[in-house]
């Protein structure tokens, strides 16, 4: 009878403090009660009944207080700084999530300086057009360093010695990778180039000015790439074709090299074409009083990491080969093989 009146004393006192903090978020802020306000409140409830039943009153109260704790994070509204008198340097904005987000932060107020590999380019020039006169474009290669210190010294007079408060490390480039005896090294190379002595060269060159103003870095990773031109792709592999030794070839088959291409722009079939998740967390990671460590964009992305980085390796090891290696195709050297087996 005592554990049985200890456990919803404790209980009780779980549900008191969520509900006292409940109201005061509510009292000191916009939120409104919505649909799916409720249900989170309605499984806490179902929460709370499986635990008092089926758990130890301990580990009850820790998991009913962790989720309380989530519900609480939730609905609260985040604290955004403001956006007056702060500048950011964008990379990587002749297309796809730069140029969405430079055109963002410029509709923001922000004075940006952004990035193009090709000043006179369409993307470039689209950008030109939509942003306003406070927008800054200038044509940087991350390969080039005589490029990054130009850019440090246009950002410079720009900002006047204000600081930079942004730094957006979003350029790269994706190639057209496969097995690795398959993969040319300057495709190893080119990437490494770009998409990571590049963007460190530039963060290093930019810290001081960062310094000034105890600004951010928000650098964008991906598992693959952009994916935007598809006739770049096709380009890609016929060079690839190509580049290859006839003895490497006629092991693998032309088909298999084929196959690959396919399973690579099947991936990037999936990726979505809404790229407003992505320039909403950058913005909230420009922004945000208490930005997070990581951001996670796109419907499930987060399980995907969370199987590679604490699912055991016999899971994230099948989970990753059926979703990246689904091949109908075998190397034609293998099938030789398999089928003299059979014959034997």
């Amino acid at each position: 009878m005592e554990a049985f009146s200890f456990s919803c004393w404790a209980y009780g006192s779980v549900w008191f403090f969520f509900i006292c903090l409940g109201l005061q978020r509510f009292s000191n802020s916009a939120i409104v009660l919505t649909p799916a306000l409720l249900v989170y409140c309605m499984l806490i409830v179902l929460l709370e009944w499986l635990c008092h039943v089926y758990l130890p009153t301990a580990l009850g109260i820790f998991l009913l207080s962790g989720a309380c704790w989530y519900v609480l994070g939730v609905i609260s509204p985040r604290k955004m700084l403001p956006v007056s008198g702060k500048a950011v340097l964008i990379t990587g904005c002749d297309s796809g999530f730069g140029q969405a987000v430079a055109y963002k932060l410029d509709s923001m107020g922000f004075q940006v300086v952004a990035t193009v590999l090709n000043i006179d380019g369409p993307g470039a020039k689209e950008l030109q057009q939509m942003c306003s006169n406070r927008l800054k474009l200038i044509q940087v290669d991350l390969t080039k360093p005589k490029d990054i210190q130009k850019a440090l010294e246009l950002t410079k007079t720009q900002i006047a010695g204000r600081g930079l408060w942004g730094l957006v490390n979003n350029a790269g480039i994706c190639v057209h990778f496969g097995d690795a005896e398959l993969s040319l090294m300057s495709n190893y190379r080119g990437c490494m180039e770009v998409n990571f002595f590049g963007t460190l060269e530039i963060t290093k060159a930019f810290l001081p000015l960062l310094r000034c103003s105890k600004g951010r870095i928000v650098t964008i990773s991906s598992p693959a790439g952009p994916f935007n031109d598809l006739s770049r792709w096709e380009h890609q592999h016929e060079h690839h074709l190509a580049s290859l030794p006839e003895e490497l070839l006629q092991d693998y088959g032309e088909e298999y090299v084929s196959e690959i291409k396919r399973l690579f722009l099947k991936i990037g079939d999936m990726a979505s074409e809404d790229l407003a998740p992505v320039v909403e967390c950058i913005t909230d990671a420009l922004l945000a009083a208490e930005p997070k460590v990581r951001y996670f964009t796109g419907k499930g992305l987060w399980l995907i990491y969370f199987i590679g980085n604490h699912m055991p390796f016999f899971v994230s090891d099948r989970f990753f080969r059926g979703f990246f290696l689904n091949n109908k195709v075998i190397p034609r050297a293998l099938h030789k093989q398999q089928k003299e087996v059979v014959e034997e």
